[in-house]
């Protein structure tokens, strides 16, 4: 079924997001990890795609395996990082033959080790023009773009941002997943905006529960989002106490308060990174009042 009429129907929810195992040996704990989940009877799981080719055939694997088999309805990222549009068809063909209708549309990070490269070069220069593609070419999918209630590192400013964001609308995205994020101000404030430019589709906040210090900083490096002043000192303060036990505890409890004052505030429903595991997961969705 397309998520964006999902959508319409049930709010608020609860998501997922997972990422494909590169060994298959992994899987079948995988799969553990997801049946774990289904207890929360999340609206939709995205299952991320490897760029250049890295876990393509995985992500459409998983996802078909996880409608088929355990009745979570996938949305698949799409990147457009080294795609021509002969890949992106050849991707997208597989996803129909698999009654697969919800595509998450991205541009995706540079290659690894490839100095200075251009995404101008690329037959596919934003996300923007892989959601153009997929709606003229695949009218019955739903497709969904990334958001950024934070600016993007290569945005030159917040309008720039949001002005990028309002493209991807206009050209056909129904739905928008934000990064993560830890001040829902920045949340609510990102929603206005776009009201006020003309979008109005669903925004769907992502939450990153924090389980370790030393996980928390090096994802964060990764995405660039900023953790508040004193939510940073309260976690750096319980690992000198308790460890990263300690730690998991107050990011379980800072998340699970984050995801309802989203949800109390409005937000259509809350996007759970699970960095495939399950504990954190389990934690904050039965705790949360929906």
């Amino acid at each position: 079924m397309r998520v964006c009429d999902l959508i319409q129907r049930k709010s608020p929810f609860i998501s997922m997001e997972f990422f494909p195992p590169k060994e298959r040996e992994a899987w079948p704990a995988f799969f553990e990890v997801v049946d774990k989940l289904k207890v929360l009877d999340p609206l939709f799981a995205s299952v991320t795609y490897g760029a250049g080719g890295g876990t393509q055939d995985n992500t459409l694997e998983i996802a078909t395996r996880m409608k088929r088999d355990h009745g979570i309805e996938p949305v698949t990222h799409l990147t457009s990082v080294g795609a021509s549009a002969e890949k992106l068809d050849a991707f997208l063909d597989s996803l129909r033959a698999a009654d697969i209708q919800n595509v998450l549309a991205l541009r995706g990070d540079p290659p690894r080790g490839v100095a200075d490269f251009n995404f101008d070069l690329q037959e596919f220069k934003h996300a923007s023009d892989v959601i153009e593609h997929i709606t003229a070419r695949y009218p019955e999918m739903c497709v969904g773009g990334a958001a950024y209630p934070e600016p993007h590192c290569e945005s030159p400013s917040i309008k720039s941002d949001l002005d990028m964001v309002l493209l991807k609308v206009k050209k056909g995205a129904q739905f928008l997943v934000t990064q993560l994020f830890f001040d829902n101000r920045l949340y609510f404030d990102y929603v206005d905006r776009l009201k006020a430019m003309g979008s109005d589709v669903p925004v769907i906040p992502g939450i990153l529960p924090i389980m370790s210090l030393k996980s928390a900083k090096f994802t964060l490096s990764l995405c660039g989002a900023a953790i508040p002043g004193k939510f940073l000192s309260a976690l750096e303060k319980a690992y000198e106490e308790g460890g990263d036990d300690a730690v998991y505890a107050l990011g379980i409890d800072y998340a699970t308060k984050q995801a309802q004052q989203l949800i109390d505030g409005g937000a259509p429903g809350v996007h759970l990174y699970t960095l495939n595991r399950a504990e954190a997961v389990l934690e904050i969705g039965k705790n949360l009042k929906i």
